[in-house]
């Protein structure tokens, strides 16, 4: 039971391996979201395990379990949402490698030693670096972004790598515990900070945090749409988990770590909010969104307590629902894999009210609008960094949902008050609807009543 959902996502991916290679047509999609349903279910039912595993490398403990179901809740989302034959090559191997690259993330969050967290971490990203390229009818510029989705990975991995030479330089050992003991003496040092900070690099590249940004504008765009929601969630899932286990090492951090992290954070929301004005494709947009969101999360670390890391978790659960739900009005809307852009939204309202009003819903909690869980979300966070002290970067964040606003709700105004030469209706399955109106309900209901899971992440931490 201890490793029974690491065990399922593993055949999970090599169902679909052996599907590649024979030549017999099945159902894919049945198959992948029953399997992934499945999945969903036995992690779930684990996630009360508990255990140390692999001489204590491993630790499957209330917060690893706890990010696990969100990953799996994620992965079967983005199953459930990809319906396109048309969008991507190859699709046995795409769901393949989509399971392989969550079977690294779940090890991840559970990984408490470096060389077992680099192991995981690349063996989710080597799976992305495949999945990236998969889109049909491929330009230059999709093979471009999968080439600086792999350079750029690669060299955040290396730098990650560099800072953890220096922490096991310090600790003589590779065990976070161990680490733990030794790096309060350290980080009153320029070097010790130096060290967390480089560690810290390919969790930043996985939030599309400044300034390991750049990558994540073009990979969005040249990326098939299922590609990109999930490269644009699940990640992130499990790199807010690990940001927490290696900030929690710094629990009495010094002034000049907690400066660092106000800087990155600043920056990206500023950068990531500004620059996501001008956009006008709509997965870019949702790109310069993500880096501003980085920047929010990063405010919960600062205060290196539980409340603190409770409202990270919770808002990185609220941005699950709400991001998955943006890209699946993408993907409904972009029926032949195209790109859309925010012209083409023109007269939604009118085409299909259920896809414009969850596309709102959606913008509203972006954007930080009650009752949505965005605003609620924000609103712990803000708590948190007030609290431990840092009200300079409340400011900046405040002033910066404020920005934010203009162009998630251009998304509404075009989507409610723009007419459209197409007046075709949208005609949406059984599934989808029921798809967008479950997203609908799970980022109003975080918004209103959100303490029990608040609560319960409180216990995970």
């Amino acid at each position: 039971m201890t490793l029974l959902p690491e065990l399922y996502m593993l055949f999970f991916s090599i169902f679909f391996l052996f599907l590649s290679l024979g030549k017999k047509k099945i159902a894919l999609f049945t198959a992948a979201r029953g399997l992934a349903l499945v999945g969903f279910a036995v992690t779930l039912a684990c996630s009360g395990a508990r255990g140390d595993l692999f001489s204590g490398a491993y630790q499957v403990d209330f917060f690893s379990q706890v990010f696990k179901v969100l990953l799996s809740t994620g992965f079967t989302l983005v199953v459930f949402m990809f319906e396109k034959e048309n969008e991507v090559e190859n699709l046995p191997e795409f769901f393949m490698f989509l399971g392989f690259s969550t079977l690294g993330l779940m090890i991840l969050v559970s990984s408490v030693e470096l060389i077992s967290i680099v192991i995981s971490l690349e063996i989710s990203s080597f799976s992305l670096y495949a999945v990236v390229p998969l889109r049909k009818a491929q330009t230059k510029r999709q093979l471009e972004a999968a080439m600086k989705y792999l350079f750029f990975g690669a060299i955040s991995t290396g730098i990650m790598l560099y800072g953890m030479g220096y922490l096991y330089g310090m600790a003589h050992s590779t065990y976070l515990t161990d680490i733990m003991a030794k790096l309060p003496q350290f980080l009153a040092q320029p070097l010790g900070v130096l060290a967390l900070i480089l560690t810290l690099t390919a969790f930043f590249f996985k939030l599309s945090l400044f300034p390991l940004h750049f990558w994540a504008p073009d990979i969005y765009e040249g990326a098939s749409d299922a590609t990109t929601t999930f490269i644009a969630t699940i990640p992130k899932i499990a790199a807010t988990a690990l940001l927490i286990r290696l900030a929690m090492l710094a629990s009495f951090a010094p002034a000049q770590l907690a400066t660092v992290i106000i800087v990155l954070a600043a920056f990206s929301m500023t950068l990531g909010n500004l620059v996501g004005l001008v956009q006008k494709d709509v997965k870019r947009l949702l790109a310069y969104s993500g880096i501003a969101h980085a920047g929010y999360l990063m405010m919960g670390l600062l205060s290196f307590n539980e409340e603190g890391n409770a409202a990270v978790v919770y808002y990185i659960t609220v941005y699950l629902f709400m991001n998955l739900a943006c890209f699946y009005v993408v993907m409904l809307l972009s029926r032949g894999g195209e790109n859309v852009s925010i012209n083409d939204l023109s007269g939604l309202a009118r085409r299909s009210p259920l896809l414009a009003l969850t596309l709102a819903v959606a913008a509203f909690s972006l954007a930080g609008i009650p009752p949505t869980g965005g605003f609620t979300g924000k609103f712990f966070l803000f708590v948190a960094a007030f609290k431990a002290g840092h009200l300079a970067i409340v400011i900046i964040a405040a002033v910066n949902t404020v920005i934010s606003i203009f162009y998630y709700l251009n998304l509404v105004r075009i989507s409610y008050s723009r007419e459209s030469e197409d007046l075709q209706p949208l005609y949406l399955a059984f599934h989808e609807k029921v798809l967008c109106y479950l997203f609908n309900i799970i980022i109003i209901y975080l918004g209103l009543l959100p303490f029990g899971l608040i609560d319960l992440f409180r216990r995970a931490m």
